[in-house]
């Protein structure tokens, strides 16, 4: 029989967040592959576990992922864990779990604790719809363009992440495409013991960023648009519609992956994660 893969959240900072039933599973799987071995080894570590380890990141090639999904074809269970919160959610793990579910393998989340809720609901702004962003492009150009778009037509309210020393650039990025008086948050450190929520508008928090230096892992979370711009016929497709498209025209899941992102301008992780929710609805 197969093994199963297991995709493990992991605390985010405060150690007691980790489930009972994470723990479990890392003591009884066959091997625990971690986006940082050092890092994961100091959680296991703290937690009695012994299970071996072995890398898998961003940097892996593709026959780390076929070394992997050919253990699981083996019979042996893997846990992927990331550095913090859940593999596949801005951090690796969505190219091993398509693999796997490409060779029918079973892949069952271990849900835990989350940087994107936490920072909702501590946010205690209004989010009776919410999206989540993950990481905005690096290069300013198509940070710009992005938030542009944002701006003007979501509604929703947004979750970003964002690096402690880029903050006050891309607060400066949001406010020019949002405006001054859009409300925001910085939830920075979240769950850690110098956890801080910073709220104000984005003009307040720009200058509040200026002043201080901030550090640390830092999610956004930043109003939608009360009277977003009618959409127009020329407005590109969704991921999903795009996908959908591409797979009717005959590509295979990870041509289809490569198109949309090139077509949207989207990092591939994001499209991967649709693409893995697609099939899990199918």
């Amino acid at each position: 029989m197969n093994g199963t893969l297991y995709l493990v959240a992991t605390p985010i900072g405060n150690l007691e967040d980790i489930t009972l039933r994470a723990l479990r599973v890392l003591q009884e799987v066959s091997v625990v592959a971690a986006e940082d071995t050092r890092h994961t080894r100091n959680l296991l570590t703290h937690f009695t576990i012994t299970t071996p380890l072995t890398a898998y990141h961003q940097h892996s090639d593709v026959t780390k992922t076929n070394n992997l999904v050919s253990r699981l074809l083996a019979g042996d269970s893997v846990a992927l864990v990331s550095d913090a919160g859940t593999p596949g959610v801005s951090d690796p793990g969505l190219e091993l779990a398509m693999a796997a579910v490409e060779a029918g393998i079973t892949v069952v989340p271990v849900p835990g604790a989350s940087a994107v809720l936490s920072a909702l609901v501590g946010s205690a702004l209004p989010f009776p719809h919410f999206t989540f962003e993950g990481f905005l492009p690096r290069t300013r150009s198509a940070r710009r363009e992005k938030l542009d778009v944002l701006g003007r037509r979501e509604e929703r309210t947004m979750v970003f992440y964002e690096a402690g020393n880029r903050t006050e650039e891309t607060l400066r990025d949001l406010r020019e495409a949002f405006g001054d008086d859009r409300r925001a948050v910085v939830c920075r450190e979240l769950t850690k013991k110098h956890e801080e929520f910073m709220r104000g508008t984005l003009a307040e928090l720009v200058a509040r960023a200026a002043a201080q230096d901030i550090r640390g892992e830092v999610t956004l979370v930043v109003l939608g648009n009360s009277a977003p711009e009618a959409e127009r016929d020329d407005v590109l497709p969704t991921v999903d519609e795009a996908l959908s498209s591409a797979i009717d025209a005959g590509l295979t899941d990870r041509d289809a992956v490569k198109h949309v992102s090139e077509l949207l301008k989207l990092g591939r992780k994001e499209v991967y994660a649709a693409m893995l929710a697609r099939k899990n609805s199918e």
